[in-house]
């Protein structure tokens, strides 16, 4: 499956964005697909996931109540809508797919095979 990231930008503390990840070779219903991020001179780090199979969700806890996973299965995407955005969330966003695999698996990305290019998403003060 290839994945393709896209939606980022730069806005002001508050705002909202929507990325998107589109796939194209497979049908995304048969992987969990998650989101990380990687700020400068960090690590990568999980953002959320979505367990296809039965819809279950998963989110670090920095962004639990201001960020979105969800499914389009007519479109075959993900998409991830962020609220709220501050300084702390700039970051390269990426979205990563692998086939359904335990949940305890999902929150790290060694777990994923497949991954997007990655979108800039920038939130000034």
């Amino acid at each position: 499956v290839q994945l393709q990231a896209s939606g980022g930008g730069l806005v002001q503390a508050g705002d909202s964005l929507r990325l998107s990840c589109a796939a194209s070779g497979r049908t995304l219903s048969h992987y969990d697909v998650g989101w990380f991020r990687q700020a400068p001179g960090e690590e990568r780090e999980f953002v959320c996931a979505i367990n296809w199979r039965g819809g279950s969700t998963y989110y670090t806890d920095s962004v639990k109540g201001r960020f979105t996973i969800s499914t389009d299965s007519a479109k075959n995407a993900v998409y991830l809508r962020m609220n709220s955005l501050k300084p702390v969330d700039t970051a390269v966003y990426y979205c990563a797919a692998r086939r359904r695999m335990p949940t305890a698996m999902l929150r790290s990305d060694s777990s994923y095979d497949y991954w997007g290019q990655g979108t800039q998403v920038t939130v000034s003060s």
